[in-house]
């Protein structure tokens, strides 16, 4: 063989090796950066960056006249998941009309707010398993016998607000209905015997029997389907999900999800 081929034939050879040593380490030098950038592709830089309103009593708020630090069922909960992901928390504080467009815009990787799920919802974001489940009820005075059903309310007043989906159950369900702003009114009313019952969230009224002992209130009857709340993620997100999910599991089997949830309402409100 002459010098000349011997030589082309070890330029071959060499551009050969080099491509394969190319092929072999790409892979790897991606797989690395893919880890050390986006945790396995669930959040950047290690940190769960989370929109919540921080002016939602007891799910998210500042204690101590709003000067304390953040705190709420919500809050601790989703502080509880990161940490079982390993992960810190950057808490957003913003206003529910901006809530949604700010996860639109990437500015979220979760909201941690009480948002319910829904159809018109679940076609626009991925939730992930229920962390609240809460159904409608009655709220009487409680010596108050009279009503004991949904049906029991027809011809009987309740106070409600008049844009509220509890106002639509209380008038399907045969009651008048005296319009107030909001829960606090309501339960004025009611304790001042000037209507029969009011119908709401049972969170709602778990919180506020938490809040005041002795209360002189009861639930009268439930819904029979509940609300169910959940974290709410951009479509992108399904890895994110599916971890939040794990850790929602190993949380309510080892009683952490029960334990925050009494500390706040009294009794476990999360399955």
């Amino acid at each position: 063989m002459s010098r000349r081929l011997i030589a082309v034939t070890a330029l071959v050879l060499g551009a050969a090796a080099l491509t394969a040593c190319s092929g072999s380490t790409a892979p790897a030098e991606s797989e690395s950066s893919q880890e050390a950038g986006d945790d396995y592709g669930l959040v950047t830089g290690g940190t769960l960056t989370v929109a919540t309103e921080g002016t939602y009593r007891p799910f998210s708020f500042h204690d101590d006249n709003g000067t304390g630090p953040l705190t709420g069922f919500d809050v601790e909960i989703i502080q509880a998941v990161a940490d079982k992901l390993d992960l810190k928390v950057d808490f957003q504080e913003t206003q529910w009309d901006a809530i949604f467009a700010g996860l639109d815009a990437g500015r979220f990787d979760v909201i941690a707010n009480q948002v319910s799920i829904n159809d018109e919802r679940e076609e626009k974001y991925l939730f992930s398993t229920p962390y609240t489940v809460s159904p409608g009820v009655i709220v009487v005075n409680e010596d108050d016998d009279s009503i004991s059903s949904f049906a029991d309310l027809a011809g009987k007043t309740t106070a409600q607000s008049l844009t509220s989906n509890w106002y639509d159950l209380a008038t399907e369900s045969g009651a008048k209905v005296e319009g107030v702003e909001g829960w606090a009114q309501a339960v004025e009313l009611l304790r001042q015997g000037r209507v029969d019952a009011t119908v709401n969230d049972k969170l709602t009224f778990l919180d506020y029997e938490t809040t005041n002992k002795d209360s002189g209130l009861k639930i009268a009857a439930e819904t029979d389907e509940a609300g169910e709340q959940a974290f709410v993620f951009t479509k992108d997100k399904t890895a994110l999900v599916e971890a939040v999910d794990k850790a929602l599991e190993e949380l309510r089997a080892d009683g952490t999800l029960a334990k925050i949830s009494d500390k706040y309402f009294g009794e476990d409100v999360t399955q």
